[in-house]
């Protein structure tokens, strides 16, 4: 880097066509050094989607996820309150990039300064750092285009409402309005319906949801069911002097299906947020220690939640095979550390939110099971960490993951036990796999070997045969997720500890435990029903 600081672009992406995407926009996606975008907490973003084909697939990506959509909030500040601490954290982590040198692009649906996310960004950013913003197609006119009516004509006034004022304001203003579009539709839209009745303009008002893209949606409104209505939609009263409705291109009207996170090519965020449901850190205080889980592999599995501590941190720790799974991104920084030191991990992590720093401790799978949550709560419980928050991410673990891949052998009661007798001795293991096939349970199996473990599969087989048929089920499963998935159903009494690894889980099946022939592979099953 030069050592100068970065620029910050607001980049307006048009209604929802990527085609629609300025020739200047599409230059800067190219070449930014960092992609910003707003999204719900499911981290899908409608940008992010239009600006994909002109993004070069290296570039950091931040994700600015709205810790809550529709939910109520206990934010001493309120509504507005919330809204301002996110914002602050967002303008924080931008600020970083920006400080460090690296060009911003902070997508946007529409145009940036029409009702768009951009802006709050912007006015806490645009005085501290050169800026740019690129305008956009607004959704009023991407909505006029696919309803091929024009928006105004002559001395006609066009005016644009959100759906959020009253309902006595909202009418006053369509009956004196030539022409109209009402946004942020979705739990405002009866509201909205009722106003344009009393306005006596009920009837002329048209529907257009996701505006020049496949799924667009163009109906009259009187016929719009509300519970089909998604919060990026608008209504227009087009110009009156204009002709009859001919569609210009795209599908008829109704086409495509509906969802929460649809778009009639609206400005602003994909959501409409409500409150933060976890306040921003006060970096000169005390942060926090959130313990995620990973899933077993990729990003699919990751969920939302976790997706959203990762994108707030400021520093992540874990183990290092697990820490490359989650994308680079200067922002922050990373901990790597060997497998074997939990404990120095867990302090450490701690010892970083003392200072102030936001901190995820990353696990694979489920940090609960067999992994970095009790460590983490262990070494909380010292005097010196009293006063560090620490919460725990739920992650999809390994043992469900597998057990989709075969099937359903989880559907009754089952146990999870890890083979490793690092942290136990093999007595209290041999025991419990003992008690574990007297009762008749399934059983995953963790951690059941490694290069320097190589005999308890061997023996915890001989265990289980004592109290199970030869032919009970075994799924073996490896790297499931991963780009090596193998997934294998082998008898107990051919169960041959040489194929086991480290990447290897292992589920046990029970008496009742089933096996069948479905599309010419094996699907494992355990009835939910136990035979009297």
């Amino acid at each position: 880097m030069s050592g100068q600081p970065g620029r910050l672009y607001g980049v307006g992406l048009g209604p929802g066509d990527p085609e629609l995407v300025t020739v200047k926009a599409a230059r800067l996606l190219g070449a930014a050094d960092v992609i910003a975008y707003h999204s719900a907490r499911h981290g899908r973003s409608i940008a992010r989607s239009v600006a994909l084909p002109y993004l070069r697939g290296d570039q950091i990506e931040e994700a600015l996820i709205y810790p809550v959509t529709t939910e109520t909030t206990d934010h001493p500040g309120g509504y507005q309150g919330a809204l301002d601490d996110f914002y602050v954290e967002c303008a924080a982590r931008l600020a970083a990039h920006l400080d460090a040198g690296r060009d911003v692009v902070v997508l946007c649906e529409g145009d940036p300064l029409f009702y768009g996310s951009y802006m709050h960004m912007h006015k806490r950013l645009a005085h501290r750092y050169a800026t740019e913003v690129v305008p956009g197609v607004t959704s009023v006119s991407g909505a006029a285009a696919v309803l091929g009516r024009p928006l105004v004509e002559r001395d006609e006034t066009l005016t644009v409402l959100p759906g959020t004022l009253p309902a006595g304001v909202l009418a006053e203003r369509l009956a004196a309005a030539d022409s109209a579009a009402v946004l942020k539709l979705g739990r405002t839209f009866e509201k909205v319906r009722t106003a344009l009745a009393e306005a006596g303009r009920l009837d002329d008002a048209w529907y257009v949801e996701r505006a020049t893209t496949e799924k667009q949606r163009v109906e009259p409104l009187a016929d719009v069911d509300p519970a089909t209505v998604p919060y990026f939609s608008l209504a227009l009263l087009p110009s009156p002097l204009g002709a009859p409705v001919t569609r210009t291109g795209g599908p008829a009207r109704g086409s495509g299906e509906r969802d929460a996170a649809a778009s009639a090519g609206g400005t602003g965020p994909g959501v409409e947020p409500v409150a933060a449901a976890h306040p921003g850190t006060d970096h000169a205080g005390v942060g926090e220690v959130v313990v995620v889980g990973l899933g077993p592999a990729g990003r699919p599995w990751l969920t939302p939640e976790a997706q959203e501590a990762l994108a707030a941190a400021d520093e992540l720790v874990g183990y290092g095979p697990y820490l490359d799974r989650v994308p680079s991104n200067p922002r922050q920084r990373r901990h790597p550390t060997d497998n074997r030191v939990e404990a120095e991990r867990a302090a450490h992590a701690l010892e970083l939110a003392a200072a102030g720093s936001r901190v995820a401790v990353v696990s694979s799978g489920d940090p609960g099971v067999f992994a970095m949550a009790s460590a983490v709560l262990e070494a909380a419980a010292e005097p010196r960490f009293a006063g560090v928050a620490v919460r725990v991410l739920p992650g999809l673990t390994a043992a469900q993951a597998v057990a989709s891949r075969a099937g359903a052998p989880l559907g009754h009661d089952y146990c999870v036990l890890s083979l490793s007798d690092l942290l136990k001795p093999w007595e209290v293991v041999a025991g419990r796999i003992t008690a574990v096939a007297r009762a008749d349970l399934v059983l995953a199996i963790y951690n059941p070997a490694s290069r320097s473990r190589t005999w308890q599969v061997a023996a915890a087989r001989d265990l289980l045969l004592e109290h199970r048929a030869p032919d009970t089920p075994v799924v073996i499963g490896r790297d499931v997720g991963g780009p090596r998935e193998s997934v294998r159903v082998v008898e107990l009494g051919a169960l041959d500890p040489a194929e086991i690894d480290m990447r290897c889980l292992l589920i046990v099946g029970s008496s009742t435990t089933r096996v069948a022939e479905r599309d010419g592979r094996p699907v494992v099953y355990t009835p939910r029903r136990y035979p009297a």
